[in-house]
């Protein structure tokens, strides 16, 4: 679903985008995904003018594939209208992936090489110094920088089962090789005692931060914003918008105290 912010629906690895555009319907959006958890889902639809109803119509009956380095395919089923998905493919760490996606007679194509994992320390919840008042509270996650390589970090967040619509992504350009604990800070969701919270931190290539952080600050932008919304940079071919994401992924859960 493109376009005005991007986080999963079907599950963790499919992204919702949520992203303003100019002016332009009919573009085909890629949201293309391989982690290291079994797990491969591309979802295809065509977007819409920022000015009409969210409504993003899902491409059927395409050919969708990924292959690995070593140039063994996988060709993905479509289940639901729209999204593609195979159980075959399991990505490992280091290796490059390349996306082909074949529809309205078009090819479109996108590459994405998976960083190493880095774990999640913990996340945590404490006062909100904003709201402390109102006992609402903010999520801290805690992992530490491997030294001398260059990271990326996308965190996604869940309060009892929603997605918070905040984009939360990192590079370790001013914390490499440090133990960094980060708040997630959002205005979307309050937090209260005996929510439940779910966090999932992606490590994800350069070509990806570039496109997350890109809608991170369009987002910061707001609706009054003064900055013309356009679309993010994308590692796909052939004027598609979206991306293709070969990525770690773990998740931790806690009730709120």
């Amino acid at each position: 679903m493109l376009m005005m912010l991007l986080l999963p629906a079907i599950i963790s690895c499919q992204k919702v985008i949520d992203l303003k555009l100019k002016d332009a319907s009919g573009q085909i959006v890629i949201e293309a995904n391989v982690d290291n958890n079994n797990t491969s889902i591309v979802k295809l639809s065509q977007n819409v003018s920022f000015t009409s109803v969210n409504t993003y119509p899902p491409v059927s009956g395409a050919t969708v594939t990924i292959s690995d380095q070593s140039g063994k395919s996988y060709t993905l089923t479509e289940g639901i209208a729209g999204n593609y998905s195979s159980s075959q493919l399991q990505g490992t760490s280091l290796n490059t992936y390349n996306l082909t996606v074949q529809t309205g007679g078009k090819t479109y194509t996108g590459r994405s090489t998976m960083p190493p994992a880095i774990a999640l320390d913990t996340i945590t919840a404490k006062n909100d110094e904003f709201n402390n008042g109102n006992n609402q509270k903010e999520i801290t996650v805690s992992y530490s920088d491997p030294a001398g390589i260059k990271n990326q970090y996308l965190f996604l967040m869940y309060v009892n089962g929603v997605q918070v619509k905040g984009i939360f992504v990192y590079n370790d350009d001013l914390t490499d090789g440090k133990h960094v604990s980060r708040p997630l800070r959002q205005d979307d969701i309050d937090i209260y005692p005996g929510d439940m919270v779910k966090v999932e931190m992606q490590c994800i290539d350069k070509a990806n931060y570039t496109y997350w952080f890109a809608l991170q600050q369009q987002q910061q932008n707001g609706p009054g914003g003064g900055v013309t919304p356009s679309n993010p940079p994308s590692n796909l071919s052939n004027n598609a918008l979206g991306y293709f994401s070969a990525h770690t992924t773990q998740t931790k859960t806690i009730r709120v105290q």
